[in-house]
């Protein structure tokens, strides 16, 4: 579905971008932002240095000079930093490995390293705020995370460690489910909805939301995670302790796992990923398209529950399963077709997101701006 004709900037029904106040009870559609063209962040115009960002053009070729935002975002794998422009632009980057087997102090300790290169940086002076991205689960208002693949870390302070290390610099703290959703609604996909669920979909399934026009984090930062909606009631059981979860359905582990229980079996390649089964799947293999059609129909089943509940306008699907392209977007798209039959949902939209790799460091970058809604 093509998203409605947009009203020029100043006409009736139109509030500004997010964070922006908008007309004292304005009415019209439940979409806002800027106008169409006005795509995602190039996030990496500065990318390690050079230009100096004061010298760089906003969208509207106005020089952007003014604060920085510092952005982490951690997971299982990677720990990225960045300082991030007003308009979205990340204008320095570090990044190292997860030591995520390890202690609790060596995995900080990899943080700190990230953090030093940042404020090694001659911009640092410019950074008002920090913002960071976890996997989680996250408790956004205790400033604690407990990251399913990091052990070490169970309730660990990390926004408050980060605090000490940065000078005391106010510290924001959201799930990565909630950063992918600031950031495809500040410069992505969701830009410009009041309402939206947006979808990391990769080793699991997480999510995030977007309500009256700010994400919305719920009481501990966890809202949105749609990965832990039961779609199939005698499913599988699930890590997390329920049973037929859409993470156990949809995610790229289990996609592989029910292929080769049908009889997949991987190419000369020896990719036996999701990413494997995708390219049987295209080229027509019965099983593994079917493994991509049964993670579509989960993917719909959730997708339609939240807009039923919330009457969101839009999805957006992101992560590297997404990468599979038409091969998911085809069976999602077409079983949200019978799920979402209400007339208040069938008007919903899914789209493939465009933060990309970026996505952590933009929402986190988001989350420091105040983008997103508090705990």
């Amino acid at each position: 579905m093509q998203r409605e004709p947009e009203p020029a900037p100043g006409a009736g029904g139109r509030t500004g971008p997010p964070g922006d106040a908008g007309p004292a009870g304005a009415t019209g559609p439940r979409k806002t932002g800027p106008a169409r063209g006005a795509g995602p962040a190039d996030a990496s115009a500065l990318a390690g240095g050079g230009a100096s960002p004061d010298d760089a053009p906003d969208a509207g070729g106005v020089p952007v000079g003014g604060p920085l935002a510092a952005a982490l975002d951690f997971g299982g794998t990677k720990i990225a930093g960045a300082l991030v422009d007003g308009a979205g632009r990340i204008v320095v980057r570090a990044r190292r490995p997860t030591p995520a087997r390890e202690d609790a102090e060596t995995v900080m300790g990899a943080v700190a390293s990230v953090l030093a290169e940042l404020t090694a940086s001659s911009l640092w002076g410019r950074v008002d705020a920090v913002g960071i991205g976890s996997a989680g689960p996250v408790d956004a208002a205790a400033g604690t995370v407990s990251p399913v693949n990091v052990p070490a870390w169970r309730g660990f302070p990390l926004a408050g460690r980060v605090r000490a290390l940065a000078g005391g610099l106010p510290v924001a703290l959201v799930g990565d489910g909630v950063a992918m959703t600031a950031a495809e609604h500040w410069r992505g996909a969701a830009r410009g909805y009041d309402d939206a669920l947006c979808l990391v979909v990769s080793t699991g399934v997480g999510g995030g939301l977007v309500l009256g026009g700010r994400p919305h984090p719920g009481p501990t930062g966890n809202a949105g995670h749609i990965g832990h909606i039961s779609v199939d009631l005698d499913g599988d059981p699930c890590p997390c302790g329920g049973r037929g979860c859409v993470e156990r359905i949809a995610s790229g582990p289990n996609i592989a796992r029910r292929a080769l229980a049908a009889g997949w079996r991987p190419g000369p390649d020896g990719d036996a990923t999701a990413a494997g089964v995708a390219v049987a799947a295209r080229a027509g293999d019965p099983a593994a398209r079917e493994a991509y059609d049964r993670a579509g129909r989960a993917l719909a089943a959730g997708i339609a529950a939240a807009a039923t509940l919330l009457e969101v306008r839009i999805a957006v699907v992101g992560g590297g399963v997404a990468g599979a392209g038409d091969v998911l977007f085809g069976p999602l798209r077409r079983a949200l077709r019978q799920y979402a039959t209400l007339s208040f949902t069938e008007p919903l939209e899914v789209v493939p997101a465009t933060t990309g790799t970026d996505a952590g460091l933009l929402g986190a970058a988001a989350a420091a701006r105040g983008l997103v809604g508090r705990p």
